[in-house]
């Protein structure tokens, strides 16, 4: 089988060549190509892509900004493999991840594959901090810390595999984004493909780097939510709603500390302070401990107030998502 490796860009040229020397040392004994579609950016990355065309098979595309489901729509259909591997540029590899990848779709092959992620010891402490909230199942970053049936999984395109048979049947990704991956995953159930989470098929992620970024990100989770709801009732999940929950159960908590009624607020202090143990041991940093406290406040403030905003527009305004939140979409 041969991989197709599928790397939109937009004005990360220092993140992209991180990603691309990673590539230079896999321990994998087959060709592979990487094509790399620069989304409209203003700050290029076509210099560095050009000092690796000695050491990698790469291709290099520019293109006008249409987002990123869009632009690896237009990687996946210039590539030469028979199956695609889709990562985001702020990711760096192992250097097993392909040999991983081969063997599991050697040992269980399906045409939609995604993978998990870690931090490297090099992150940021604030990159770490989002990591942990990101991927552990204290959190809403459970279903990637491995709480999703492994097979009956949603792949995130950050690390997330595609046949070319599949991405011809679907069409690729929608010009939603964020969602635009698990809005995949369910067009390629409904057609009869499988998915599948390969557990050992990991890449360090960076994500953001400051919390206004996060928080911007995990906002938009939120919202883009209750649109795929809409679009496709059968897989709705009551825990969807937990963040939600959690932000109003924290205001009612408060409301009832005031009364003189500590017992709930006394939950919620249990449980950050069981959130901060768990970061403090996970990163054997005091520091990160609290960070991860900090990054998971914004993870549920953001994803909940997202998707209760969005939830309210969506299903009681009845209004189409893309008058709702036109930021959620780009136009092809």
């Amino acid at each position: 089988m041969y991989f197709s490796l599928i790397i939109p860009v937009y004005n990360r040229p220092d993140e992209i060549e991180e990603l691309l020397q990673s590539l230079t040392r896999q321990n994998y004994k087959d060709d592979f190509e990487v094509v790399v579609i620069e989304d409209g950016s203003t700050i290029p990355c076509e210099n560095v892509v050009a000092a690796f065309k000695s050491k990698l098979f790469i291709s290099y595309y520019n293109k006008p900004n249409s987002g990123p489901g869009d632009s690896r729509n237009f990687g996946m259909r210039q590539a030469i493999g028979q199956y695609f591997i889709i990562l985001d540029s702020d990711c760096i590899l192992p250097e097993n991840y392909l040999t991983s990848v081969a063997a599991n779709l050697e040992k269980e092959y399906v045409d939609c594959f995604g993978g998990p992620d870690k931090a490297l010891d090099s992150f940021s402490d604030i990159q770490k901090a989002i990591n942990f909230t990101m991927t552990s199942f204290l959190t809403t970053g459970g279903v990637r810390g491995g709480s999703e049936k492994i097979g009956k999984f949603q792949p995130r395109s950050f690390n997330m595999g595609l046949s070319k048979k599949a991405f011809g049947a679907s069409g690729g990704f929608g010009n939603i984004h964020p969602g635009e991956d698990p809005d995949l995953s369910i067009r390629l159930w409904e057609m009869g493909f499988k998915t599948r989470l390969y557990k050992d098929s990991y890449v360090y992620h960076k994500r953001r780097i400051d919390w206004s970024k996060f928080y911007k990100q995990v906002n938009k989770f939120g919202k883009a939510r209750p649109i795929l709801d809409s679009w496709y009732p059968k897989y709705k999940k009551i825990t969807f709603w937990l963040p939600t929950l959690f932000c109003l159960g924290f205001v009612v908590a408060l409301g009832l500390y005031a009364f003189g009624i500590p017992i709930l607020f006394q939950c919620y202090t249990l449980y950050f302070a069981i959130l901060l143990l768990a970061g403090i041991i996970e990163n054997a940093s005091l520091k990160i401990g609290f960070l991860a406290v900090i990054a998971s406040v914004i993870q549920f403030y953001g994803y909940g107030t997202g998707f209760l905003i969005s939830f309210f527009r969506i299903f009681v305004l009845k209004k189409q998502p893309e008058s709702a939140f036109p930021e959620l979409f780009f136009k092809k």
